[in-house]
């Protein structure tokens, strides 16, 4: 039986948002708000809290985008998990119910990377329409919303054994900017939500919701204004538009798969960097034959995903680093622009921890012989750290339509990526940092781990001043459709050193205010 509509699928007044996570569940509910008729589309369920399960596994099964993708590029993740080149989350609330809560600020210089670091043989950098002081207001809009702390006289988390091992080795070396990070989860009781009860299984879902996702926080409340209607199991198969090349709807499969129609008098589409522009490329008609919004050719290049990779120490006596917030911690000294490192960019260090299961997963060698065993044999006695850094953007670092289908027959996102030689010259210096940092503790091994599927996602619809260089404008509004807008991290110009939710959150603010002006002028 199809789901009870609040809106008419005839009703052409309302915002059709599509994903439900950091950028669309944000931009839903600060639009009911205001007053405009939203209705959101997720592909996936809904889970609460209660609903979260505290295993690694079986919370993967449960939140896991696992419809199938395909992979190519010379990354370890198109060998090892060729149909899983990221963990993200198919449910309402998106990606927010995953993440690590870790919300920081772009650094002044971040936003203008061309300017900065001068031409990048082989990348294809460019500075965003959008500056720091531009920004600043919405950071601290965004900031309050999600109750960071750190910020806004909010306290700091405090530091579990994990954090202490790292904080130790970090000042021996000399760093100076070390701390329990701004997270997104509380430290104490804000926002009709409770304190961190410091469980653990950060990235499982937060059963107490101390830690903000869209899911129990935006969602709700923009539903409860009576503007926004929320449609779970609405898979988007294909976005509509008049012969003026106006969007006028959507296409989507029902969760019963019957292909549905929603009229709309704007749709912004927030389903993450691969399926943005893979809907995109599937929306291609005879007037946008290369996909909708695409003139440029830029729908679905420069695709960013950090330069990451892991640091574990094992050290003589237990650490238990699964206790606590999972990645509260941070060490931020390397995030600076520094080129006589032999990079451009830079990097932090933010603790980790991964359940056996996961680690035994992702270990290098990973699931067999002697190196592997010892090292799941010390797992109580291991300290962990992720390292996050800016990556460069590369045109042939894209998202493509595969030949490969989904269950409605929609070809899936094939997703191409090989790193630079900026990233890997990065990544080697972390790794030496990372192990220099728990050897200065006393470390008895240190193990290096490639990168793994990760879940920041940016790029592939990016912002530029000219529309030749990108899809949307600094209001995320497609440079081709008047009335199609791009509202997650797809439209990221670079991606920073920084996690990148906060800024997310702040354009959604940003851009929910620009479209309810647009609209109640009548421009849109």
């Amino acid at each position: 039986m199809a789901q009870a509509r609040k809106f008419e699928l005839t009703d052409d007044s309302v915002v059709v948002i599509v994903g439900t996570g950091a950028g669309g569940g944000v931009l839903a509910n600060e639009l009911a708000q205001k007053g405009v008729k939203v209705v959101a589309l997720e592909a996936g369920g809904r889970y609460l809290p209660e609903d979260y399960i505290n295993d690694e596994w079986e919370s993967f099964g449960q939140l896991a985008w696992t419809d199938p993708r395909t992979t190519s590029g010379d990354w370890r993740v198109a060998k090892d998990f060729a149909g899983l080149p990221a963990w993200i989350v198919k449910a309402v609330g998106g990606t927010s119910i995953h993440w690590a809560g870790a919300s920081l600020r772009f650094q002044e210089h971040e936003w203008k990377a061309r300017t900065t670091y001068g031409a990048v043989e082989g990348a294809s950098l460019l500075d965003w329409p959008l500056d720091h002081a531009e920004m600043a207001p919405w950071y601290d809009k965004a900031e309050a919303k999600l109750g960071v702390s750190g910020v806004g006289g909010r306290p700091r988390l405090p530091g579990s054994n994990n954090y202490k091992v790292l904080e130790k080795g970090a000042l021996a070396l000399g760093y100076k900017e070390v701390h329990t990070g701004n997270m997104a989860i509380n430290s104490v009781e804000y926002d009709d939500r409770i304190s961190c009860q410091q469980t653990g299984f950060c990235f499982q879902g937060c059963k107490w919701g101390a830690k903000w996702s869209a899911a129990y926080t935006d969602i709700p409340r923009g539903e409860a204004t009576g503007n926004l209607e929320v449609r779970d199991h609405a898979h988007v198969a294909r976005i509509l538009h008049d012969d003026k090349g106006k969007v006028t709807g959507v296409e989507y499969f029902d969760k019963d798969g019957q292909l549905q129609m929603q009229k709309a008098r704007l749709v912004c589409v927030a389903g993450n960097s691969y399926e943005s522009p893979r809907l995109l490329l599937n929306s291609a008609s005879s007037m946008f034959p290369d996909g909708l919004g695409n003139a440029s050719g830029q729908v679905g290049r420069n695709y960013m995903r950090h330069t990451t990779g892991s640091v574990y120490g094992v050290f003589e006596k237990p650490v238990r680093m699964w206790r606590g917030t999972t990645m509260a911690g941070i060490i931020r000294d390397e995030a600076r622009h520094d080129p006589s490192r032999g990079f451009v960019g830079g990097y932090e260090f933010e603790t980790l921890s991964l359940g056996i299961p996961f680690m035994a997963a992702f270990l290098d060698p990973g699931s067999w012989g002697r190196e592997f065993t010892t090292a799941l044999d010390s797992y109580e006695n291991m300290a962990g750290m992720w390292i996050v850094g800016e990556d460069m953007p590369q045109a042939d670092n894209r998202v493509t339509l595969s030949e490969t289908k989904d269950a409605h027959g929609l070809p899936v996102a094939n997703v191409n990526f090989s790193d630079h030689p900026n990233d890997i010259a990065m990544r080697n210096h972390a790794y030496a940092q990372g192990q220099a940092i728990y050897r200065a503790v006393g470390a008895t091994r240190t193990l290096p781990t490639p990168p793994y599927p990760s879940t920041h996602n940016l790029g592939t619809n990016r912002m530029s001043e000219k529309p030749d260089d990108g899809v949307v404008n600094k209001w995320g509004r497609s440079h081709q459709v008047e009335n199609l807008y791009i509202s997650d991290g797809s439209q990221f110009t670079t991606g920073a050193a920084e996690n990148p939710t906060l800024t997310i959150v702040a354009l959604a603010i940003r851009q929910a205010d620009h479209i309810a002006n647009e609209m109640s002028a009548g421009n849109i």
